[in-house]
């Protein structure tokens, strides 16, 4: 099962062994954390939700609820979820603990009322994806549809994607867009792209979130 928390409070100490083994206590397994640090502080974010400072991916085949606790042990504002996982474009593997070469974009997305979760969910999945991969410069691509909250009042997130760029991407539009300096290019991708968020509503009511990536393949 995965799980992933959005946190809020900000200069947590995550990368540290104790908070790991109070995860493994808790039945995490696996872990992955992503933070709204220094090396992305000049890169965009916005959204209607709450500043978020720090993701969360734990794996584990313990209770939600134990994790749960366990990271609102360190941000009681933390807000979690059950996710499913898709991998469209796996990101390359790095030694744990060291920081991915990346600029980690997360997007936390919202349903429209005009649409039924099986019509947003299918157009999100099996429409989308390759346009999205298309017409950016990811070399990863994590899809991640939502099945449960497992914290009190989470917001009514539907699903949550993280999307790994190059570092350049922070400040060039070309390297974001892989569109290679051709200005005619990136202007060709960046309206299909904004045609596709469109019709799932991935244009509005989005939380994006710069991170910096770090796993730990296991824990305990």
């Amino acid at each position: 099962m995965k799980l992933i928390f959005a946190l809020h409070v900000a200069e947590l100490d995550l990368l540290q062994p104790d908070f790991h083994r109070r995860l493994a206590e808790a039945g995490v397994t696996r872990l992955q954390v992503n933070l709204d640090d220094e090396p992305v502080a000049d890169a965009m974010r916005f959204g209607p939700g709450r500043p978020i400072t720090a993701v969360i991916s734990a794996w584990t085949g313990s209770a939600p609820d134990d994790v749960a606790e366990a990271i609102r042990a360190v941000d009681g504002t933390a807000d979690g979820w059950v996710v499913a996982e898709r991998i469209p474009l796996p990101p390359p593997s790095v030694p744990d603990g060291v920081r991915a070469p990346a600029l980690a974009n997360w997007a936390f997305l919202r349903r429209p009322a005009s649409m039924t979760a099986a019509e947003w969910t299918a157009d999100w999945l099996d429409r989308h994806t390759q346009i999205a991969i298309d017409t950016q410069g990811t070399f990863g691509y994590l899809q991640h549809p939502v099945l449960a909250p497992v914290t009190p009042g989470a917001p009514d997130v539907a699903g949550i994607v993280e999307e790994l760029f190059p570092m350049a991407a922070i400040s060039d539009h070309h390297a974001f867009y892989g569109s290679g300096g051709d200005e005619e290019e990136f202007q060709r991708r960046f309206a299909v792209l904004m045609a596709s968020c469109a019709r799932f509503g991935a244009d509005q009511g989005l939380d994006l979130v710069p991170t910096s990536r770090y796993c730990f393949s296991s824990l305990g």
